[in-house]
């Protein structure tokens, strides 16, 4: 094959280089620099690259966060980071359930950063990432749950569906102490029925009725089904990063101690993937289930129709809404008819601290600190929050989401302002902006909101054609 390349030409990089389909004549030198004329033998008409040819330039990648996550330095200083932040819970936490977790995870998470330090690159992120998630989930959630030890907010859950079972309704009828507020809508009683069913006679049963195997089962089976919606190509099953996610101190702290919102942070990352894939019947139930769990999770359902109809038109996105909505009223409205009192005394003033018993919810968040100043501080806090909800409608309204990238980017967005100014909360609910920022990039392989185009719509830009010799 007779080389078309002359000695001091640069080969022109993009899309498409080649030769025009008719020869011209070849000059000796190229015009004179600022003639404004394009070189003969030029020609606008575009030729496939040829085999094996790179079409686009050497470009610095090291700031690449696919570049980043292979780095021994990277998996070391995450490590690092985990231990330090499990370390500091024996130190300063006054609850003993997370004394225990970070006792054990510390450890866990400094022999993680060894094994990435010393093994071979091949093993050492998956050996990593199993000991960092035997010693920081699985170790700590047996002990504790053998022993029967959790968070208020399980014995919450699995009282609920006690209550269901036996008095029609989730929620006590006059609360006394701070315990006998359930602050979940009735959905989250579903959690609690293993309970019920196995009760707790022996060690196995101890641990199998255990609500926290049914939230983090509940977490793990959505965020593998929103991947499978989101992954281009469906080479391999995300063991390794859904490893990872779960055992930073993030998941693992929530998950071993109590897990009430994990089941909500993997149900809003499904429906914003049904949402995209016009899977529209799915996404409805899937929205559903969200919105009866929490009423946090109301904002999921108005960015996942504004993603449907922009993507699909008004069809999809009015028969998803009235799917959600319809299953959603069925589940809420009989509770709502019997003991509406129980229910927003419950399951809307508790957490906003409007009741006489405050929530014990609290970290030193700009909406607790508000809080703390006195009623103005609360009202103010409230104002604040409501403001930032109209802010991130109305830009919701303004740029409709066209990817589930940019649907779970606003909700976070959303959520983040309600979980930083509302009068209680903890930083473990940002876990749930956290986790819908990071998964669905993970699962699509990319870092940008924007829907990529489909290769056959995509424009193609004609590149000057080689020079013939």
């Amino acid at each position: 094959m007779v080389s078309t390349r002359t000695s001091g030409f640069s080969r022109p990089r993009g899309r498409f280089t080649g030769r025009s389909g008719t020869p011209a004549p070849q000059t000796a030198a190229g015009p004179p620099p600022g003639s404004g004329r394009a070189p003969r033998g030029f020609s606008s008409r575009p030729f496939p690259r040829q085999r094996g040819e790179s079409t686009f330039p050497p470009t610095p990648d090291r700031l690449n966060p696919a570049h980043l996550a292979t780095l021994r330095s990277v998996h070391l200083l995450g490590c690092l980071i985990a231990a330090g932040w499990a370390a500091a819970f024996p130190l300063v936490s006054d609850l003993p359930n997370q004394r225990l977790w970070g006792l054990v995870a510390a450890p866990s998470y400094a022999l993680a950063g060894l094994l990435c330090l010393t093994l071979p690159r091949r093993f050492a992120a998956r050996a990593a990432a199993a000991v960092a998630l035997l010693g920081a989930v699985l170790v700590p959630l047996a002990l504790l749950a053998v022993h029967g030890r959790h968070q208020s907010e399980v014995m919450v859950v699995e009282r609920s569906a006690h209550l269901l079972l036996t008095t029609g309704s989730p929620y006590l009828p006059h609360p006394v102490v701070v315990t006998d507020y359930n602050p979940y809508l009735p959905a989250m009683t579903l959690f609690g029925m293993p309970r019920q069913l196995l009760g707790d006679g022996t060690a196995f049963t101890r641990v199998a009725g255990d609500a926290r195997i049914w939230f983090a089962l509940t977490f793990l089976a959505c965020l593998l089904a929103s991947w499978r919606l989101l992954r281009p190509s469906r080479d391999r099953a995300p063991l390794l990063p859904l490893a990872v996610l779960t055992a930073s101190p993030l998941i693992a702290l929530a998950l071993a101690v109590g897990g009430v919102d994990l089941p909500l942070i993997g149900v809003c990352c499904l429906a914003m993937a049904l949402a995209e894939r016009d899977r529209t019947v799915g996404a409805g139930l899937v929205l559903a289930l969200a919105c009866t769990l929490k009423w946090t999770a109301w904002p999921a359902l108005p960015v996942a129709v504004l993603l449907l109809w922009r993507l699909y038109g008004r069809r999809p996105a009015a028969r998803t809404a009235l799917i959600a909505l319809g299953a959603g009223l069925a589940v809420i409205l009989p509770s709502a008819l019997t003991r509406a009192d129980a229910l927003r005394e419950q399951v809307v003033r508790f957490p906003l601290g409007l009741t006489a018993i405050r929530t014990p919810a609290g970290s030193p968040l700009p909406g607790k600190v508000l809080a703390g100043f006195g009623p103005t501080g609360h009202s103010v806090s409230l104002a604040l929050m409501t403001t930032g909800g109209i802010g991130v409608a109305i830009w919701l309204l303004a740029r409709p989401p066209v990817s589930a990238i940019a649907a779970a980017d606003l909700l976070a967005a959303g959520l983040t302002i309600a979980f930083m100014l509302a009068p209680a909360g903890r930083f473990g609910y940002l876990a749930l902006p956290v986790v819908l920022v990071i998964w669905p990039r993970l699962a699509a392989r990319r870092w940008s909101s924007k829907r990529p185009a489909p290769p056959h719509l995509r424009p193609e830009r004609p590149e000057p054609a080689l020079p013939l010799n």
